[in-house]
């Protein structure tokens, strides 16, 4: 007999403030059977306090079951290294549902929102048989990121693009865009740009350790550098998005 499928709720958890779950989010909590925590390794003990943080405000009485992240394969090519990232990750899942005393819904605290450069949703579908999948809209880095600068994410009329820091470094500006906003870059890719680009820079959005910087590209590119530097030294990781406009466009 097929099993039946696992209800999967999958909750945006915003960018590290507890204040940033909605209260669909925190009742979601409330009315979860089981809660999967993920544990990141050394140096990265405080993303998992947050998760039980926001777990403890919620007030929610599931049982709670963590279990370990795996790493990505650096000799493998980017898109076959995430591919197998994801397999992995998803057996994970698997492994510690079994360890479930409970049934009735499993809920995932996603970083941000799941819709927005995170993967969630595509490992669940790695499920066997695939889940029904709830998804609780959460904050993302990009709100953040605006509402920390007091800033528009557009311009009037203006079109925005979203990017990764890989593609920024390996294709440069996008044709067309006036404001772009860049994630997950772990190598500041912005320095390949004019110096007179504008650029709003965020790292731990939300939190109380929140770093913000601003400014024409070439007189505080290095500053950022530094900033981001010692901070991932200080803490063991980092989270940081930033937003670009040309210095023609309007504010």
């Amino acid at each position: 007999m097929t099993p039946a499928p696992l209800d999967l709720w999958l909750i945006g958890i915003g960018t590290g403030s507890p204040a940033h779950v909605t209260g669909e989010g925190m009742q979601a909590l409330r009315d979860a059977a089981v809660i999967l925590v993920p544990h990141k390794g050394a140096g990265k003990d405080d993303l998992a306090a947050l998760r039980h943080d926001i777990l403890r405000a919620s007030g929610t009485q599931a049982q709670v079951i963590g279990f370990d992240y795996p790493l990505r394969d650096p000799a493998l090519p980017y898109r076959e290294r995430v591919a197998h990232w994801h397999d992995e990750i998803a057996r994970r899942w698997q492994g510690a549902l079994a360890k479930a005393k409970r049934s009735g819904p499993v809920a995932l605290l996603v970083w941000g929102d799941p819709s927005l450069y995170d993967s969630t949703l595509r490992i669940a579908r790695r499920l066997a048989p695939v889940p029904r999948l709830r998804v609780v809209p959460g904050i993302t880095a990009i709100q953040a990121l605006t509402a920390a600068h007091a800033l528009t994410l557009n311009t009037v009329n203006g079109l925005v693009t979203i990017t990764t820091g890989r593609r920024l470094r390996d294709h440069g500006w996008p044709d067309g865009a006036e404001t772009l906003v860049v994630m997950l870059d772990g190598d500041c890719a912005f320095q390949t740009l004019p110096p007179e680009t504008h650029i709003w820079w965020g790292a731990f959005l939300g939190m109380p350790k929140q770093i913000l910087d601003h400014g024409r590209i070439g007189d505080v590119a290095q500053r950022i550098i530094k900033a981001r530097a010692e901070a991932r030294a200080r803490h063991g990781w980092i989270m940081d998005t930033y937003l670009l406009r040309a210095q023609t466009a309007d504010p």
